[in-house]
């Protein structure tokens, strides 16, 4: 997007104005890019769309190319001014969302638009609001600034709404863009993360032809347009990097043919999932400790399935804790299948048996080789207060995992693998293309 026809002038020089003159105060940015971090440069470091929030401005967030790959305009709901809409209004589609938390919409007596949500990304939309008070039509962009400060007012009351409006509330998820990737998750995760009231607005970019922006267009857009640009995947990072991702919930003996271990169980805010800390003997001040990252494996685990060489490497990890006197084996679930879920892995099995290999079937059922992260990990050692650690893995993505979330990693041991007839290809596979530094494998 490009040229005076295609950004905002001061109306007599057709300069391109985006501070004080036109927008008012900055609230569309500062028109120099700054702080650009990660991606070669693409985008701008989260800390920094953070600060733009807070002061009432607004930013562009990106997501995955394989979901909707596009550009909302987002900004605080609490900061939302008639200068900030009219700008959001003319670059955007004109649809006007406000995502908010649950518990305000339900104190808003505002309803989900259908209780059977057959849309494609299943967005959650809600009936659409104006404010009852201090409107004309309700279409202006004045008049949807003020719907939507009443909306992200905590003192608004269902009475201070009409239903429908100009104005589309969409319904947070719990958990924000750790649960799930959307623009909706991101734009209230943003807003609480600034230290505003969690609602935010939305609208996605698009070009002049009316067709939705991309990246590189979206660069172009918000370099044009002094706006930061982050990506939701950025943000989910920011989010398992700098909060508690885990609860510890209980702990209890635990005797097998190993020793007495304590398990200890944890829930995740990052997955919803939970996972159990198995710890034998005292790891006392934390430093050195022997550890295993044991991604879930249903078959390979329980049934003892020769397909992977799972549930031989957790026996060969607790019998070296073991020798060791103490150490902990962590055991992941949702990792199954790696991260993919136990149905998708028996249908890449299927893929297997005509002759794809484990990377290749992931790919063809159209998800990754390797879908997991390792935060919920890091964040049950910080809690059993390990501060260094040995690792027990034939993979180098599990220590650069537990690096990435500040744990010194001391150093790897190798894990034996039994190699027969039908676990050959998979281990060798593991090798070639995935990495896995597997020792005795000719």
């Amino acid at each position: 997007m490009s040229g005076n026809d295609n950004t905002i002038g001061d109306g007599v020089t057709g300069r391109d104005v985006i501070g004080d003159s036109v927008i008012g105060n900055g609230v569309i940015g500062d028109s120099v890019i700054d702080g650009v971090t990660g991606d070669g440069g693409i985008f701008d470091s989260v800390e920094s769309a953070l600060a733009d929030i807070a002061a009432g401005r607004a930013v562009v967030v990106v997501d995955d190319e394989d979901r909707e790959n596009e550009g909302d305009i987002i900004f605080a709901a609490s900061k939302a001014t008639p200068e900030l809409l009219a700008f959001t209004i003319r670059y955007t589609s004109g649809v006007i969302c406000v995502p908010m938390d649950g518990a305000d919409l339900d104190r808003l007596q505002i309803p989900l638009m259908t209780a059977q949500n057959t849309e494609r990304m299943r967005t959650a939309y809600t009936i659409s609001v104006d404010a009852r008070h201090g409107v004309s039509t309700g279409i202006s962009a004045a008049d949807r600034a003020h719907t939507i400060r009443t909306l992200s007012d905590p003192a608004s009351e269902p009475d201070d709404l009409v239903r429908p409006g100009h104005i589309f509330p969409l319904r947070y998820r719990e958990g924000g863009v750790l649960r799930r990737r959307g623009h909706t998750e991101a734009a209230v995760d943003l807003a609480r993360l600034a230290g505003l009231a969690p609602a935010g607005v939305l609208a996605e970019v698009v070009n002049d032809d009316g067709t939705m922006a991309r990246l590189p267009e979206l660069q172009v857009f918000a370099k044009e347009h002094g706006l930061k640009l982050i990506s939701i995947e950025q943000l989910a990072e920011y989010r398992r990097r700098t909060e508690p991702m885990v609860t510890r919930v209980v702990e209890t003996r635990l005797p097998n043919r190993y020793g007495m271990w304590r398990a200890v169980g944890f829930s995740s805010a990052a997955d919803g999932g939970e996972h159990v800390a198995m710890i034998l003997g005292d790891v006392g001040d934390g430093d050195d400790v022997l550890i295993r990252v044991h991604s879930e494996c249903l078959t390979g685990d329980v049934l003892h399935s020769e397909r992977c060489d799972c549930g031989t490497q957790l026996d060969a990890a607790m019998e070296r804790i073991a020798q060791e006197g103490r150490g902990i084996v962590l055991y992941l679930r949702g990792h199954e299948g790696r991260g993919i879920g136990l149905l998708a892995k028996l249908r890449a099995y299927a893929l297997q048996d005509n002759g794809s290999d484990t990377v290749d079937a992931n790919l063809e059922l159209g998800l990754p080789a390797d879908a997991r992260e390792y935060s919920n990990a890091a964040h049950m050692l910080r809690d059993l207060g390990v501060r260094s650690v040995r690792v027990l893995t034939n993979n180098p993505a599990k220590l650069k995992g537990l690096e990435g979330y500040g744990l010194d990693v001391r150093g790897r041991e190798s894990m034996p693998v039994v190699v027969t007839e039908h676990n050959r290809r998979y281990l060798t596979v593991k090798r070639d293309r995935l990495g896995h530094q597997i020792e005795g494998l000719a």
